[in-house]
């Protein structure tokens, strides 16, 4: 279990974080704001730190740590765990240990104008330091910036908006946004029209990342540019050569299981504007038929290629970067429930995917997360590692999102019985959701990237 907002090690050092926050700086507010690999970036509200700064706040919460400092679990309160730690209370949406040895190793990392916990991303390897994600970084930037023009800082300003009856203006807003951002993304690609011969679409699992991809393609032909779609999943190697993980298990979000050589080879045909023959896969039977389609892209028109693998540059073979034009796609989150308690950005995926899954492809919730861990894994290992090198991230997250999913969330969260192995996340994901007073579906766009999870969505009929 890798989820930063899970290990009850890491919600800890949250609550030390906060008590030495408090005692360093009493005027001011610790804020928690999203995570970065095994790492979380903090900041204090609407006050920038120095290096120094970040320097001692680290020691002291060192100094809290090995002093084996007082933590007492008081009771479970509106969906809180209170705990009093050294005679401040602190509410947590996640569990903590009462024991500082419990803590997981941690470095504060400066990152203007906050600091990063980092507690060492295992896939780095060693005592290899933590990079800054400054696209990352800027991205979640953006998105508080429009929070704050709109007057929107927390879950429970969304709430106010609903009990307000002002659902429908909301769901104006959080669109306009999607469809600004797509718009100006489409907007750049047709400046670099002469140079660019490929857009490349990745994110993780139930980022949104399909859904983008047909709206983008649809800016792109407003502004002249006729997208040609290319799926990976043409490219997958029979099921008998397909690698498997230390499981024993088919690892199929590896980039072994593609046919890497053919597909190289006809992406470059394909950007140099020559006709190949794409192969088609049976997912029935497992293995590569025989029939093939044709497919060329023309002088204007621009080839799309979307999948977990979309930003890895072995794909590309010895393409130019300049001709490829990369987009990031994830549920990026904005709005905390509170200052100190975020809504973490896995959780959002997890809950999205689960309502598709329930909805649309008769898999039960406990199957779902069953299938969580190997699913984040591979996103640790082919998609996270590359999400700097976009071009442009597009958070997919809407204002509204948690407060539509409620009612389908625990409806499937319902099918899952008290003996199950999954009933702690059942309560966990449950008691998240009741953070978020519910919205009419109904009252969603159908080309809104939520349809793709709720239904209805014009891009997939059903």
């Amino acid at each position: 279990m890798r989820e930063t907002h899970l290990r009850k090690g890491r919600q800890t050092v949250k609550l030390g974080l906060i008590r030495a926050i408090h005692d360093l700086f009493p005027e001011e507010r610790l804020q928690t704001s999203y995570s970065i690999l095994e790492g979380v970036y903090c900041s204090l509200y609407q006050s920038p730190l120095s290096t120094r700064e970040v320097a001692l706040i680290d020691r002291t919460l060192h100094d809290w740590v090995t002093a084996h400092s007082h933590i007492q679990f008081l009771r479970r309160e509106g969906g809180y765990y209170l705990y009093d730690v050294g005679g401040l209370v602190v509410k947590a949406v996640y569990p903590a240990f009462a024991d500082t040895a419990m803590v997981e190793e941690f470095t504060l990392v400066p990152f203007p104008p906050g600091f990063i916990v980092d507690f060492g991303d295992v896939d780095r390897g060693g005592d290899t330091p933590l990079i800054p994600p400054v696209l990352l970084g800027a991205t979640y930037e953006k998105t508080r910036r429009w929070l704050d023009n709109i007057d929107i800082e927390l879950v429970a300003d969304v709430n106010a908006y609903l009990e307000a009856g002002r659902g429908l203006k909301l769901i104006a807003i959080a669109e306009a946004l999607h469809e600004k951002e797509t718009s100006v993304i489409a907007d750049t690609i047709l400046q670099q029209r002469r140079a660019l011969r490929v857009l490349l679409v990745s994110g993780p699992s139930s980022s949104g990342k399909t859904s983008f991809t047909q709206r983008i393609s649809t800016q792109l032909e407003v502004n002249g540019l006729k997208p040609v779609s290319l799926s990976l999943d043409n490219y997958f190697v029979n099921r008998a050569d397909t690698p498997v993980d230390e499981f024993g298990k088919y690892d199929f979000d590896s980039l072994e299981a593609l046919d890497l050589p053919l597909m190289c080879d006809q992406i470059v045909k394909l950007i140099d504007g020559e006709p190949v023959e794409v192969p088609t896969f049976d997912f029935v039977t497992g293995t590569r038929t025989e029939r093939t389609t044709p497919l060329r892209v023309g002088p204007s028109e621009i080839l799309v290629i979307e999948g977990i693998h979309a930003l890895d540059p072995r794909i590309l073979g010895g393409i130019h970067p300049n001709f490829a034009f990369k987009i990031y796609v994830s549920a990026l989150g904005g709005l905390n429930i509170d200052l100190m308690n975020r809504v973490p950005t896995s959780e959002i995926r997890l809950l999205r995917r689960m309502v598709r899954d329930h909805r649309t492809r008769a898999i039960a919730p406990e199957q779902t997360l069953n299938q969580w861990a190997s699913v984040r894994a591979g996103e640790y290992q082919n998609v996270f590692r590359f999400q700097e090198e976009a071009d442009v991230m597009f958070n997919s997250s809407m204002l509204y999102e948690m407060n539509a999913l409620r009612p389908l969330a625990e409806a499937a969260l319902a099918t899952i019985p008290d003996d199950s192995p999954h009933w702690e996340t059942r309560e966990r994901l449950a008691n998240l959701l009741s953070f978020f007073e519910p919205v009419d579906v109904s009252r969603v766009p159908f080309n809104s990237i939520l349809r793709e999870f709720i239904g209805g969505s014009i891009y997939y009929p059903e």
